[in-house]
């Protein structure tokens, strides 16, 4: 495994900090996942559906990690636990701001104890400016960062991206500032802060709308399943329902005209260009839809794909896990240990060969249990006292 020996302690909640450690767990890191004694992650709770009493979403965000109950009010526990973090490389958060500070925990307090440690921090609005204390989570901060003014249908009520782009991303920015810093301190053997928030993340995903709107002073609007550059590209109605179609060059727009029988499109000085397209838009949305209008879509997309015109069906999830290119790709990962949890593996490989999941995601530990308690930081290290089983039936 590629990072083989790096020892990470997650104190995460939800998604952000989770995700962040799970990719480097996925890549081979020795995770510890530090947890309240009573109920652990909240993550372990939104359900159903549920795996073995813990939420579905738990499973997907916390494989190939051990847990620890840790309670972090005791303060000799709370001792253990910093020397624990000591014997750590990477110590990765996402605590209300101020709390790891409050606690000992904070990032001052461990890099001046601990110099060569990697410290991730993750936040809500940023580690400065007037809102750097103010906590928040991924449906506000897709508001508050410009991505739900953006998403939807033109004219219709502000929409959710469904997937948590915002937490997920964050994590994911941990991990590449983690695995630099690690890369940093064999030079230098020295740690780095690394800080990561959901509004600059946010910001960061709706990095291209803003360059629109700073190039041009237009506010950029929801497109739907459209792009507001390229034309077209997006969802077109057919005879049984919508497809989408990208033809983003003026090559593969000449492709689509002849498939749909007008090749003089391409020589129309009205849709020759892509600024032109993108100029004309409505009326020549208006002439494909009704040439689509004649067969269905499958029909379509085999045309489509014979003449190098990039398309898709709109699946659903089921659809897209079962599709032979899913199995082809090993995305679909059962653990190591044959568990009953199916879960979608890392979307990265090396040398063709993708990660495996090693070990589902960890047991909780009874209620009121305190596990460090009892353990010296060889055992809390030694994989033959941590409660990684899952039971499985």
């Amino acid at each position: 495994m590629l990072l083989n020996g790096l020892r990470v302690i997650e104190l995460g909640q939800a998604l952000a900090a989770p995700f962040a450690a799970e990719i480097l767990a996925d890549l081979g890191a020795d995770v510890i996942k530090a947890e309240k004694p009573d109920g652990g992650d909240d993550a372990r709770h939104w359900g159903p559906p549920f795996w073995h009493d813990d939420a579905a979403l738990f499973h997907q965000m916390n494989r190939n990690k051990r847990t620890l109950a840790v309670d972090l009010k005791n303060a000799d526990e709370r001792a253990r636990f910093i020397a624990l973090i000591g014997s750590a490389d990477v110590f990765l958060h996402n605590l209300r701001p101020g709390v790891a500070d409050a606690m000992g925990i904070g990032a001052a307090a461990l890099r001046a104890r601990f110099p060569r440690l990697i410290y991730g921090e993750l936040g809500a609005f940023g580690h400065r400016g007037p809102l750097r204390e103010r906590p928040g989570y991924e449906l506000l901060l897709q508001a508050f960062g410009g991505l739900m003014s953006i998403t939807g249908e033109s004219g219709g009520m502000p929409v959710r991206c469904g997937p948590s782009i915002v937490d997920l991303g964050t994590g994911m920015w941990a991990a590449i500032g983690v695995l630099a810093a690690v890369i940093e301190r064999a030079r230098t053997g020295q740690g780095r802060l690394i800080q990561a928030s959901l509004f600059e993340t946010a910001l960061c995903w709706g990095g291209i709308h803003a360059a629109n709107y700073l190039a041009s002073g237009n506010t950029p609007k929801p497109e739907g399943a459209s792009h507001p550059s390229l034309f077209p590209y997006g969802a077109f109605q057919t005879r049984s329902g919508p497809l989408i179609i990208g033809a983003g060059n003026d090559r593969l727009f000449a492709k689509l005209a002849r498939v749909l029988g007008h090749s003089e499109w391409a020589e129309d000085v009205r849709f020759s260009t892509n600024q032109a397209r993108v100029r004309h838009r409505p009326l020549l949305n208006d002439m494909i839809t009704a040439g689509l209008a004649a067969d269905d879509a499958t029909a379509w997309a085999e045309r489509l794909e014979a003449a190098g015109v990039p398309c898709a069906p709109i699946q659903s999830i089921p659809e897209a896990l079962a599709h032979p290119q899913t199995a082809a790709l090993g995305l679909l990962q059962r653990p190591d240990d044959g568990g009953p949890v199916e879960l979608v593996g890392l979307p990265l490989s090396f040398d063709g060969v993708r990660p495996t999941i090693r070990r589902p995601a960890p047991q909780r530990e009874p209620p009121g249990a305190s596990v460090l308690a009892g353990l010296s930081l060889d055992e809390a290290w030694g994989s033959d006292v941590r409660r990684d089983a899952h039971p499985t039936s």
